[in-house]
């Protein structure tokens, strides 16, 4: 039997004593988690916009979320302005309750041809950073957007990715990881995702799966996933997991292949009435596509 190290043991312990928290859980599906290693949790995009940081973490315990990625801007209000008193409430807070902070998740992007923009940018994602660290999080999410008249494509993919290499190196210093959002219209192509990569100089600098309909395109879904699998972070965004127009089971099948480890996390687009049932739902399908 392989022996687990230090690290490996804590952590299969510790998703073992959040699943024992998450309501319906038999032991053969706890069981089933501890094996894939993947970790089911949301994204503050729609269905927790609107929740404070005490709600956020109540409605997440009532639906057996694991963990959150913190959208800026957004009811929770975990913003850089935060005081070095309120940035540790919001810690202990977490601290004390089933769900994890996986970090946050910010609309910064370094695209734009402006030197001052890009240099702004980059400062403030270096504010996310610091802020991360201090309430427990794990990385920042961040994200290429779109290319410019006049400016050659390539130009700006190898200006994404050196920006990303300053900021995986700064993100190191804090413990905390960069994640590239797969995203922006015709940045979110997996080729160009990858010449980005290519320019950072950073392993710290990782990309973040976003299921766009663009994965699909040129020689289909494997061999996009193929092209960054080796850059992959902490963190992958998903939809509505019963979307049929996106082939998510196919998907989890790519993920479990490579062993990978991180959150799988809610970034869904609907509005339902009840939010807190919707969470069960996704996180039941969720369950099974890992027996799948």
């Amino acid at each position: 039997m392989k022996l687990l190290n230090r690290k490996e043991f804590l952590q299969d312990l510790s998703l073992l004593t959040a699943a024992a928290l998450l309501p319906g859980l038999s032991m053969a599906e706890t069981d089933l988690l501890k094996k894939s290693k993947m970790k089911l949790g949301l994204v503050t995009y729609l269905w927790g916009k609107d929740w404070d940081v005490p709600m956020l973490i109540k409605n997440c315990t009532a639906s057996g979320i694991g963990g959150v990625e913190l959208r800026v801007d957004h009811a929770h209000k975990v913003m850089p302005n935060l005081s070095a008193a309120e940035r540790l409430e919001v810690k202990k807070k977490f601290a004390d309750s089933p769900v994890k902070i996986v970090g946050m998740g910010t609309n910064e992007q370094y695209d734009s041809p402006d030197p001052a923009k890009l240099k702004a940018n980059i400062d403030r994602t270096k504010e996310f950073i610091k802020l991360s660290a201090d309430i427990g999080g794990s990385g920042v999410k961040v994200k290429p957007n779109q290319f410019h008249k006049g400016v050659p494509h390539q130009q700006t993919l190898e200006q994404i990715g050196r920006a990303l290499g300053e900021l995986g190196k700064y993100a190191a210093d804090y413990g905390q990881q960069i994640r590239l959002e797969v995203h922006g219209n015709e940045t979110q192509e997996l080729p160009n995702i990858k010449t980005i990569m290519d320019f950072t100089d950073s392993r710290n600098s990782t990309v973040c799966w976003n299921c766009n309909q663009e994965d699909l395109i040129g020689q289909g879904l494997e061999y996009n996933f193929n092209l960054v699998k080796d850059r992959f972070g902490d963190t992958v965004h998903v939809r509505e997991l019963d979307d049929t127009t996106y082939p998510y089971q196919e998907l989890m099948n790519l993920f479990k292949k490579m062993n990978y480890k991180g959150w799988i996390l809610l970034e869904c687009r609907t509005d339902p009435k009840d939010k807190v049932q919707a969470l069960i739902d996704q996180r039941k399908i969720f369950e099974k596509m890992l027996k799948a």
